[in-house]
């Protein structure tokens, strides 16, 4: 095997073990889920949603990335760190 093949398995690596433990936890989900609703709407904030949204979410992770679900629809996906919620 040449070097450029070590590097690269050796970023893959890095990279995969990075994403395992960067993956976001339920917690942090509930957290994003709650700022993002509250962010968009001052009267979801007020009424609760973002908390409500939150709290019936199922988590689920892959290891290296995870995400959340109320009902069939995915409310955030998170991996690395980050977590994106969507509309």
């Amino acid at each position: 095997m040449t070097k450029s093949v070590y590097a690269t398995l050796i970023l893959a690596v890095a990279a995969l073990i990075l994403a395992v433990v960067l993956n976001p936890s339920p917690e942090q989900h509930r957290e994003r889920i709650t700022e993002v609703i509250a962010k968009r709407s001052p009267l979801a904030e007020v009424l609760g949603v973002g908390q409500l949204t939150a709290f019936t979410s199922t988590y689920h992770s892959l290891g290296i990335a995870s995400w959340t679900t109320v009902g069939d629809r995915t409310v955030s996906i998170g991996a690395f760190g980050m977590i994106y919620v969507s509309n």
